[in-house]
């Protein structure tokens, strides 16, 4: 009888990828994956430590797993048994702890235990100068894939953990990225999204550049978009928005790191850019790209951020008017250099500069949809939904805004050209399939 895996992912789209590549290995090697539920023998939990919340979760899902059945193998993979190994802080419901840079071992880690009859495995969390070598065939997602193409980060902005749960920056070979790519457009996939922890050094081991990357997968047969994750925005040159803006395969969605935008809040930040570059950079993609959707993350209440700081930064993010920004309350994460500054701000404050800017968000991105309505769009084709009562198949454009569009058979995975309506679906724009191609950019 096979055995029975059941895996669960917390985090990043890295941390995504990596968990389909576990899936299929224990495919591979004869285990019949099931539901995150009662009944596995082998639960495979991918955690995240980005924040408090993310550990708490991590535990959770820990615990979660042993409850469900005492008897099954709990394994303990990623970034919150990482950052943990040295603080013996690691879960008494864990039965096997995988670092990072160990996941490509699941297999043979599961036989291993099973022969010897440990009580606990503790595999190697030590850091790698090298790239673990992970890849997939197919995603949990079927239209759009997540590449990892990079691991670990070399930035230490004073509030972030990754450093130390993911290690140095090191790059995945230029060749093997294609060859997962290539794979991936034989199954179907038409949409790539190449990501890492810090996507924007991709290279900088390996004396290339990410452009040079992004070159290499546009000239793949069968993959028709190709979107980037996270960017630095120092990588924003005039030579980069000029060279990617020639690539028709590369889709018109950036999403650039901001954390604040008060010049001195990013300096106890240790971001290396100031809001005036960062505004210059957003003004690159602009000019090159016909109303590119911008996105970014920005972090309220990190230590020291007065009201007057957080003004700035709400007034920066009026200015550049971004398609959408990802709040986050400051998480204090200990052996960062911020859990220990002075002036940390109350979680009252936070929440309240969270509120004021999520409404801010809400009417930017309300207001770049809103343009839209009326014109010729394009969208790939993801999936069946119910919207009030209603069959609907929803889809993103090249930007990233999401659409639906009245059922109809055989919409899955098709790239087609619609016509953006003057209305709404439980907050999503709704469209209707043109007739023709030849009207799309008319």
């Amino acid at each position: 009888m096979k055995k029975k895996a059941a895996l669960h992912n917390l985090g990043c789209k890295v941390n995504a990828y990596e968990t389909d590549a576990m899936r299929q290995m224990l495919e591979q090697a004869g285990y019949e994956i099931v539901p995150f539920a009662p009944g596995a023998d082998v639960y495979v939990i991918n955690t995240c430590t980005v924040t408090n919340i993310a550990d708490r979760k991590s535990r959770q899902m820990l615990h979660k797993a042993k409850k469900m059945n005492p008897r099954a193998i709990v394994v303990a993979a990623g970034c919150y048994v990482q950052a943990s190994a040295d603080r013996q802080e690691i879960d008494t419901s864990i039965d096997i702890v995988i670092g990072n840079n160990k996941k490509k071992d699941l297999v043979e880690i599961l036989a291993e235990y099973e022969r010897s009859h440990a009580e606990e495995f503790i595999i190697d969390v030590n850091h790698t100068q090298e790239y673990e070598e992970l890849s997939i065939s197919h995603t949990s997602e079927h239209t759009r894939a997540y590449i990892k193409v990079q691991d670990g980060c070399n930035q230490f902005c004073s509030y972030c953990i990754i450093p130390y749960a993911r290690g140095r920056v090191r790059s995945r070979s230029m060749e093997d990225v294609i060859e997962e790519v290539c794979s991936l457009a034989a199954n179907g996939y038409q949409e790539v999204v190449l990501t890492g922890i810090h996507l924007s050094s991709y290279g900088i081991d390996l004396d290339m550049t990410l452009t040079e990357l992004i070159l290499a997968v546009h000239e793949v047969d069968g993959i028709q978009r190709i979107r980037l994750g996270s960017l630095e925005p120092r990588i924003v040159t005039e030579e980069f928005a000029r060279t990617i803006s020639a690539l028709p395969k590369l889709c018109p969605h950036f999403h650039l790191s901001l954390q604040s935008g008060c010049d001195a809040t990013l300096k106890r930040m240790n971001r290396r850019y100031t809001t005036e570059e960062y505004e210059e950079k957003c003004r690159l993609l602009r000019k090159y790209f016909d109303n590119p959707s911008l996105t970014t993350d920005v972090i309220v209440g990190f230590p020291g951020e007065t009201e007057e700081e957080f003004a700035e930064t709400r007034a920066f993010l009026e200015k550049i008017q971004f398609y959408e920004t990802h709040v986050f309350k400051y998480s204090r994460r200990k052996g960062t250099r911020a859990a220990v500054m002075e002036d940390q701000v109350s979680d009252g404050k936070k929440a309240e500069r969270s509120n004021i800017l999520l409404e801010l968000n809400r009417r930017n991105r309300e207001a770049y949809e809103n343009a839209r309505m009326g014109k010729q769009d394009e969208v790939l084709f993801e999936e069946c939904v119910t919207l009030d009562g209603e069959s609907y198949y929803t889809g993103h454009t090249r930007e990233y805004v999401r659409m639906a569009v009245p059922a109809e058979e055989g919409l899955a995975n098709k790239i087609l050209p619609v016509r953006v309506g003057k209305s709404r679906k439980q907050g999503l724009l709704t469209a209707e399939i043109s007739k023709s191609f030849d009207c799309i950019f008319a």
